[in-house]
């Protein structure tokens, strides 16, 4: 990675920073409630969700990847181990069928654009319509999925504060730091950002291109699944049809204002929490301030249409290194 990059990426992270700064304070002095303790308890739950899901998300992009089949895995196996706990199936077991539909949905998607390299845009969008399908037909009997009695074991990394500070928000942390980890401190982490970077170049000094980009998806998956499981615990319940939402666009958002390049490479963990900051503090001031569903749809496209403006001139993809195939 050129100088150049690192220097662009800190300045980017910077400004971002520096804009939630500003956001934040405006919204504590101008909106009335923002400041209050159940508004800001909420906006960290809803953050941290946002975040975990943004994790996952950067280690595909930092590949060279997208994956917008993330909502899908986040609602349908958490919202599979309630169902099925619900219809009286043990705890444990419950959770390793849930378990193993994410293992193999990862593994297939991986497998999809790893070696029969199908574009990842693609791939995850017909997967994840798939997946929320494969729920609606034959898994869910109502939209929202209720949380059993039975399921309380597991309501600590959703509910309740740990030192005033609520579960998700920990159990955000948590992924942060695992997946920092996993980028910055292990040899796939460090065979990631080479793939990111250049692909051609990756394969050619002998880095198993292929197994580690189905390994990339299968962390995705897994981190979708750990996403909804915090969600369900915090919400008591999962909205299956959440997938409708707009919710990948927050996540792509988070990633990409966060400055985390979309020609990949360059980013890591310390962009997704500055992005899931700005991001999670717009849409609670947009809340607040009665904003409609579709202007809110509005304000993110902008701003998703910016921030990914900025991102092609700070990070431009030269073509020695892009590929067929690329997003």
């Amino acid at each position: 990675m050129s100088q150049a990059h690192g220097k662009s990426s800190i300045g980017q992270q910077t400004i971002v920073f520096a804009i939630f700064i500003v956001m934040f304070l405006g919204f504590s002095v101008f909106l009335p409630g923002f400041l209050s303790e159940g508004n800001l308890l909420g906006l960290l739950q809803n953050v941290a969700i946002l975040g975990i899901l943004g994790l996952g998300m950067a280690i595909i992009v930092i590949g060279r990847g997208i994956d917008i089949s993330m909502v899908a895995v986040l609602a349908v196996p958490a919202g599979l181990v309630l169902q099925l706990v619900q219809d009286g199936s043990s705890l444990s077991s419950a959770f390793v069928f849930a378990l193993i539909l994410t293992l193999a949905f990862g593994l297939i998607n991986g497998w999809l654009i790893a070696f029969a390299e199908v574009p990842s845009l693609f791939t995850t969008l017909a997967s994840g319509l798939f997946l929320a399908g494969l729920g609606q037909v034959a898994f869910f009997r109502l939209d929202i999925v209720q949380w059993s009695p039975q399921l309380d074991q597991l309501a600590w990394v959703g509910r309740g504060t740990v030192a005033g500070i609520p579960s998700p928000v920990i159990m955000f942390g948590i992924a942060a730091i695992g997946v920092a980890f996993f980028l910055k401190m292990t040899r796939i982490g460090a065979y990631i950002y080479a793939i990111g970077d250049n692909p051609s170049g990756a394969r050619t000094t002998g880095i198993p291109t292929r197994p580690v980009i189905v390994l990339q998806y299968v962390l995705a998956a897994l981190i979708g699944m750990f996403a909804g499981m915090v969600m369900a615990a915090s919400v008591n319940s999962m909205p299956t049809r959440i997938y409708n939402s707009t919710l990948i666009y927050d996540v792509i958002l988070v990633v990409v204002l966060g400055g985390i390049g979309l020609s990949g490479g360059r980013g890591g963990v310390l962009n997704v929490i500055i992005g899931t900051l700005l991001i999670g503090t717009l849409l609670n001031g947009m809340t607040i301030l009665d904003v409609s569903y579709s202007a809110q749809n509005m304000v993110k496209g902008v701003v998703l249409l910016i921030a990914i403006l900025i991102d092609s001139f700070l990070n431009p993809r030269n073509e020695e290194t892009a590929q067929q195939g690329d997003i």
